[in-house]
């Protein structure tokens, strides 16, 4: 006989959910694809879930359940994101409150001005939070693009040895981080009776706020540049340093072009190597 969770789960993740909510039915697979997560959308009684799981070889799920249990509070009370209900750090699962809607991304609402607006007020709420001084955040940010670097990938060689160049010269400082989403960008996004709604904190981390721009820049605002001052105008002051923002924009677009390699997102990987070659222009 199936289990509620028609398999997707393991069965100490499957037998955690119908603790907490009794008897739970899988409304719809949401989950990507490409990554080991599994995302069911799941009605219990009269209420909607998300149910979030991975094999505890997958960290996302760890900082997902760290985002929610200290800090998506202004997101939640502002109705931009959802709730946490339960979550189990040694099954490496959780469970939160559904949010109805639209992913943004390929929908005309990718580049509503409006939108951007809203994204960038809801950003901010975020980042407004626990803001600190960190003399290593930006060596260890650099050591990590490295060790992208060393893993297999299809850059080319005249690329990485360009790129390995700039991240052996650069001199990092101190610098303020706060609670970060890290894929801030309209796939992570919902639209709902014109309200945008924000999903996926499994890349949570205290880093610069400026980092959760690197993808719009490199996408839609690229695309549109009149959505930047959208955005901007509901995040407020541009969070972004000129010097830093170049190497952000470097380790993103090594992070971006290997991982999407690995991965098989080959759509994804190509970004990536535009996204590096433009990086690298700007030294």
């Amino acid at each position: 006989m199936t289990s509620w969770d028609l398999e997707l789960l393991d069965k100490e993740q499957s037998e955690y959910v119908a603790r907490q909510l009794g008897a739970p039915v899988v409304i719809e697979d949401l989950s990507w694809g490409l990554v080991d997560t599994k995302v069911l959308h799941v009605r219990a009684g009269d209420r909607d879930f998300v149910v979030k799981a991975a094999p505890l070889t997958n960290h996302h799920i760890g900082r997902e359940i760290t985002a929610h249990e200290t800090y998506t509070e202004p997101l939640v009370r502002l109705a931009r994101t959802g709730q946490l209900v339960a979550a189990d750090r040694a099954a490496n699962i959780l469970i939160s409150t559904y949010q109805p809607g639209t992913l943004v991304e390929g929908t005309s609402y990718e580049f509503a001005p409006d939108v951007h607006a809203q994204a960038g007020s809801a950003l901010r709420a975020f980042h407004d939070q626990h803001p600190r001084s960190d003399g290593e955040y930006e060596s260890r940010a650099t050591d990590k693009a490295n060790a992208w670097l060393d893993r297999k990938h299809r850059i080319a060689p005249a690329v990485e040895a360009e790129a390995r160049l700039v991240l052996s010269t650069y001199r990092p400082a101190s610098i303020v981080v706060a609670p970060t989403h890290g894929d801030w960008q309209p796939r992570n996004w919902l639209i709902e009776q014109e309200r945008v709604r924000v999903i996926d904190f499994g890349r949570f981390d205290f880093r610069p706020p400026a980092t959760d721009l690197c993808r719009l820049a490199t996408q839609q605002w690229k695309a549109v540049p009149t959505l930047e001052a959208a955005f901007l105008s509901g995040y407020g002051p541009d969070p972004r340093d000129d010097q830093v923002w170049s190497m952000d924009l470097l380790r993103e677009a090594i992070g971006t072009a290997v991982w999407a390699f690995l991965v098989g997102d080959v759509k994804f990987e190509a970004q990536g190597h535009r996204m590096l070659e433009e990086a690298i222009a700007c030294f």
